[in-house]
């Protein structure tokens, strides 16, 4: 008899209580949101009860309901951003540009391999360029201006031979500005207003950078 009312109490709790997702790529969105201020509920139908975000506003799937695109740019949003991101293995287009994001970017990034586009600029990001960039082989656009970014220009970026725009513009990045690889294409305004970057790298100089 105590068997079957604790299987009929089990049955009970499972019909009411909302499934949460077991997707885990929902799980990553779903960790970004509770680290995120929305005061205009831009993220209102980020409902983690779903079986996979593919439904929510500001998420693009694939037919194999991966998510591909996350669109947040100039949302209103702040917060800070997490390793859980670096979840969202297919992810080609990450846009957050124009937020109040603050803290550090993390190194969990570089894990999306299929990522064409990184738009993390104006915001209030903090601490170094992550070196797990240089991981990044499809990446081609990499818009981190206007930020609080520090610390020197990782000489790893250099091997992205598909970067074809990289904007670090209005940050307080030291030491000096690569200049093999893609670095030989980029203008001088990709890193203006660094006030403590000194200028192209003299070639096997790089130790400039020693102590930035």
């Amino acid at each position: 008899m105590a068997l079957s009312f604790l299987l009929s109490l089990l049955a009970f709790h499972f019909a009411v209580s909302p499934a949460i997702s077991t997707n885990s790529e929902g799980n990553a969105l779903h960790a970004l949101r509770s680290r995120l201020s929305d005061p205009t509920n831009v993220l209102q139908s980020w409902d983690p009860s779903l079986v996979n975000p593919c439904t929510w506003f500001h998420v693009t799937c694939d037919s194999n309901n991966h998510v591909i695109r996350l669109d947040l740019g100039n949302c209103n949003i702040s917060g800070t951003l997490g390793p859980e991101l670096g979840d969202l293995k297919y992810l080609q287009y990450l846009e957050l540009y124009r937020n109040n994001i603050q803290g550090k970017i993390p190194k969990e990034l570089g894990k999306l391999k299929n990522l064409v586009s990184m738009d993390l600029y104006d915001n209030k990001l903090e601490g170094k360029i992550p070196k797990s960039f240089s991981q990044l082989k499809s990446l081609k656009f990499l818009r981190l201006n206007n930020n609080k970014l520090t610390g020197p220009i990782p000489r790893e970026l250099t091997a992205l031979s598909n970067l074809k725009i990289f904007d670090v513009s209005n940050n307080n990045l030291c030491g000096t500005i690569p200049t093999d690889g893609p670095f030989a294409t980029f203008p001088i305004q990709s890193f203006e207003n660094n006030s403590r970057l000194n200028g192209p790298e003299l070639q096997g100089l790089a130790s400039y950078d020693f102590g930035c």
